[in-house]
């Protein structure tokens, strides 16, 4: 009784929150800013050792930070989380790795200002409940360090234009922890992109099918906080995973950019039947009202006319996919159906005059010629360290960049173009799926700045 008690209120609360996220207050916001600062990566130095503070140190955060004492050049200098022990089992871990003791903050939700004030840092890692995300960034920023947050970095436009213009002003980098652009999959067609093997992109699909049901209505974890953003949203609420991915291969701000999206959702039935089943009708998870539709599906256009087939089912009996698709004009990739979460060992392509015609070939088939260099140099050393390997191949790209003072794989403009599709889905969805304009988050630059390069270890 007292859990229910709790987790009543807690999504009162929730929906207090929430109702800024909602179409009706959400100000409207230009597409396009005055002011700009100068480019980021011109003023990026190598950073030896690199050191580094920690918000958030639940499952997802422990997770990074295990990975990021496993490198050499780093000290951990920091950590902090609303709950005590937390702090202290990331302090013995620290240790555990031969480092001192780092300093540990826990002092209420707004402590980690007082660790980017207080600590000589270079880098800070956010890995909190989203609404926490952009303002641990921009205090970090602002203190002149660089700053790193889980996905999505933002969840609304007015965010992400506060994360590139503190992020300018500053001169520092914020970047998206996306991992799943380091898939093993994911960089391959990339880099099968690059070489041409299949023609000019035209067309791409993707999407987070993942199954959070019982996370979602569980009294721990993100079930402390992310149904809230179901109660009071309705839209694509994390587009990230399988947007960067086809971002990269499509050179999204770097030679194209999103230009507008259409969105709609389906009924809203998922968590409701699931909280009537689990927990019974009279129980107020069964009674409350979901604003989140089970399926959204949204149709990006970009500017050079290439478009998108985004969706987001989190609600559904369904095993995990990511449901990616990249058509160009001389062949196709399709994702497999994996048999748990991760990586799929049947995933398709189709390459004119190369296939067999009419027949799809295991993707596999072309790994001698087209396995990404990255994980050809460290995927024996990367698999097993956290979904599949990408979470040790996105944590060593990080580390590198700033070490070596190069630029990272993604900036804050990546940042913004991916998760500003919360925002964008829930005006169209609640606007009969009118089309709504992206912002230039680069106002410009896009049409300039170089495509990702293919890169080794």
């Amino acid at each position: 009784m007292g859990n229910e008690y709790n987790r009543r209120d807690f999504l009162k609360l929730g929906t207090k929150v929430g109702a800024g996220l909602t179409l009706g207050t959400i100000p409207l916001t230009s597409c396009t800013r005055q002011v700009t600062y100068e480019p980021i990566a011109a003023k990026a130095k190598p950073i030896m050792p690199l050191r580094v503070g920690f918000v958030g140190v639940g499952g997802r955060g422990t997770h990074l930070l295990k990975l990021f004492l496993e490198f050499e050049g780093i000290e951990v200098k920091a950590v902090c989380d609303i709950v005590k022990e937390k702090v202290g089992r990331a302090q013995r871990l620290t240790e555990k790795a031969s480092q001192p003791k780092p300093a540990g903050y826990f002092r209420g939700e707004t402590d980690f200002k007082r660790l980017c004030w207080n600590e000589q840092l270079d880098l800070v890692i956010t890995a909190t409940p989203w609404r926490w995300h952009v303002p641990v960034c921009v205090a970090a920023m602002e203190t002149g360090k660089h700053a790193a947050a889980e996905v999505p970095v933002a969840v609304t436009m007015d965010e992400c234009w506060q994360l590139v213009e503190t992020a300018e002003k500053m001169g520092r980098y914020c970047i998206m922890l996306e991992n799943c652009c380091y898939g093993y999959s994911e960089m391959m067609v990339l880099n099968m992109v690059r070489k041409g093997v299949l023609g000019e992109l035209l067309h791409c699909e993707a999407g987070y099918m993942h199954d959070l049901r019982n996370i979602k209505l569980s009294y721990k974890g993100e079930g402390l906080w992310r149904t809230a953003h179901s109660v009071t949203r309705n839209g694509n609420l994390y587009p990230t995973h399988g947007l960067g991915p086809i971002a990269q291969c499509m050179n999204i701000n770097r030679g194209d950019r999103f230009k507008y999206l259409v969105s709609m959702s389906s009924n809203s039935r998922g968590l409701s039947l699931y909280a009537t089943e689990k927990f019974g009708p009279d129980h107020s998870l069964a009674k409350q009202k979901y604003a989140l539709g089970d399926v959204n599906s949204s149709l990006i256009k970009t500017v050079n006319g290439l478009t998108i087939v985004l969706q987001h089912n989190c609600d559904s009996p369904r095993p995990y996919s990511r449901l990616k698709v990249v058509q160009g004009t001389k062949g196709i990739f399709e994702e497999g159906r994996p048999s748990r979460m991760g990586a799929s060992d049947n995933d398709s392509i189709y390459i004119e005059g190369k296939s067999p015609q009419h027949q799809w070939e295991l993707l596999m088939a072309y790994a001698d010629e087209y396995e990404h260099p990255l994980w050809k140099a460290l995927g024996k050393e990367a698999r097993g360290k956290g979904h599949g390997g990408m979470d040790y191949l996105m944590v060593y790209r990080l580390v590198k960049a700033l070490q070596d003072g190069t630029e990272p794989d993604m900036d804050v403009y990546d940042a913004a173009s991916w998760s500003v599709v919360s925002e964008l889905s829930e005006r169209s969805t609640a606007d009969k799926s009118r089309p709504v304009d992206f912002p230039d988050f680069t106002r410009g630059r896009w049409k300039t700045t170089k495509p990702l390069d293919i890169i080794g270890a």
